[in-house]
């Protein structure tokens, strides 16, 4: 063999060695690779919201604080003690949070969290009173749904869960087991499908909520003993829920884009970035890759298995960047040094 094949046999042989290490981790290349922690030692983050400059609002569902972290990670410093949080109310808390888009004229920052009565959306600036913009939501023990979100419309979406009680997630007189739609003070946009905040129904427990290029909302959705969702969110449509779990041909029924078995996910916290959808799997231990094409979606990918454990939020930061908070501290999960804390994952 002549000294350059031997080098270029070499070459191709050190190449094949590091795909299948970087393989074996998870993150070859298209998948994306995790860059660093962002904050380590939270109290199971739940919420995660940009403010304009890149800095970041987090909240923590058992403590009722809200800390903010700076834009390339670091310490978090308590901001905020939201005042009313039932922090024992099981999977109840401090919950979504979301930074108006219109941050740096309003200063208002909304949050979903549980009370001793209901679950419920205040607003208020950081240094100032809370001021409710929707209360009387059914919470309980599990359920609670809580995440929220400014739709590139302007509008507040939140999804809220059946708290237990599915049969209210069939009655669109009933505010639990929906995706609702708000304009940013609470009244009901005069476009929402039923004259309430309700948008969708039919829902179990939406957790994730995040809209691709052209608008579109997708939904993450946990199922009961079977079959965890991706939904394509279309306006006053029924997405199922008690009567179907899954896929079925009952075209009353919007069929989900993606399922899995609850053991492979239990989705929570949804970011798009890249043209892809991204989902925090708390039981599945796993961050899910979902290609999208226009309303359709490819076939997922699992990435980080089992590396952080229980993932919870995952967010788009500014500059394209992946912020995921792990919960291993939520009572379910098995806590590691550090825990609970956020990675940041470059897609």
């Amino acid at each position: 063999m002549s000294r350059y094949s031997l080098l270029v046999a070499i070459i191709c042989s050190l190449v094949v060695f590091a795909c299948a290490v970087t393989d074996s981790e998870g993150d070859s290349a298209g998948a994306g690779a995790v860059r660093g922690e962002v904050a380590t030692g939270l109290e199971v983050p739940w919420g995660i919201a940009f403010l304009p400059g890149g800095d970041a609002l987090v909240s923590e569902r058992t403590t009722g604080r809200i800390l903010r972290i700076p834009r390339g990670g670091g310490r978090p410093r308590v901001v905020r003690r939201l005042s009313g949080v039932d922090t024992a109310a099981g999977e109840g808390g401090l919950l979504g949070l979301a930074v108006s888009p219109h941050y740096s004229r309003d200063r208002l920052v909304y949050a979903y969290y549980t009370s001793s009565e209901d679950n419920r959306i205040v607003r208020f600036r950081l240094n100032g009173p809370q001021h409710v913009v929707l209360d009387g939501l059914a919470a309980s023990s599990i359920h609670n749904g809580g995440r929220i979100a400014f739709g590139p419309d302007g509008k507040l979406y939140a999804g809220v869960g059946d708290a237990g009680n599915s049969e209210v997630s069939q009655d669109r007189d009933s505010l639990n087991g929906k995706i609702l739609r708000l304009n940013p003070d609470g009244s009901v946009p005069s476009d929402n499908p039923f004259g309430s905040p309700v948008w969708s129904y039919g829902h179990r427990n939406v957790q994730g909520l995040a809209w691709d290029r052209a608008g579109r909302l997708w939904a993450t959705e946990f199922g009961q003993d079977t079959t965890d969702e991706v939904n394509l969110i279309r306006k006053g449509r029924n997405y199922g829920w008690p009567i179907v779990e899954g896929r079925s041909d009952d075209s009353r029924f919007v069929k989900p884009k993606v399922t899995w078995s609850t053991s492979e996910a239990s989705p929570s916290g949804a970011a798009i970035a890249r043209g892809r959808l991204y989902v925090g799997a708390l039981a599945g231990e796993r961050l899910w890759r979902v290609p999208l094409n226009g309303p359709r979606a490819g076939k997922p990918r699992a990435l980080l298995s089992g590396r952080y454990g229980r993932l919870r939020t995952v967010v788009r930061a500014p500059g394209g960047r992946l912020w995921v908070s792990t919960s291993n501290r939520d009572g379910r999960g098995d806590p590691r040094p550090g825990d609970d804390r956020i990675v940041r994952f470059v897609p």
